[in-house]
């Protein structure tokens, strides 16, 4: 079952987690120096906050697949969607190992849809922000075609037969 995902940018990171801790009534699951993070159940929703120097407010949206089968098929979505879709194997980002697909709707939101296959010890794998030009996450220029299988093709596995 895939889980809803928010990202937030923060000014402030104390005061945001003891906002949100008391609205979902949980601890985070993750913590750090600049980076919150809460899986919660109810909502199914995995919340993000962090306090890495961007404009306060959404980052991004997204949904967290629980493997890559559930990744390829979300894949397959935002190609249909009519968005580009920009492949992002092995990121290190939000102190966390996954494989991810990012878009943007027609607004420009970005979306990102991700498998997490392990932890990291850093926030990201380079100095580069995610969702930045030159990130080892979040590629935001280098897009293929909507429509294109290519553009998927590291969201399938070998012989899997998704693409």
């Amino acid at each position: 079952m895939n889980r809803f995902h928010v990202h937030l940018n923060v000014a402030d990171l104390a005061s945001s987690i003891r906002f949100y801790t008391t609205l979902f009534a949980a601890e985070p699951t993750v913590r750090k120096d600049d980076y919150a993070k809460w899986m919660l159940d109810d909502p199914r929703v995995n919340f993000a906050i962090s306090q890495t120097g961007r404009t306060p407010g959404i980052d991004h949206l997204g949904i967290q697949a629980e493997n890559g089968d559930e990744l390829a098929a979300l894949g397959h979505r935002l190609d249909a969607a009519g968005g580009t879709v920009t492949p992002e194997a092995g990121a290190v980002c939000c102190y966390a190992q996954s494989d991810k697909l990012w878009t943007a709707d027609p607004q420009g939101t970005r979306w990102e849809t991700f498998h997490t296959v392990g932890e990291a010890t850093s926030y990201y794998a380079t100095q580069a922000m995610c969702g930045g030009e030159n990130a080892n996450c979040a590629p935001a220029a280098k897009a293929e075609e909507p429509g294109k299988t290519g553009s998927l093709r590291s969201c399938c596995a070998p012989g899997s037969g998704c693409c």
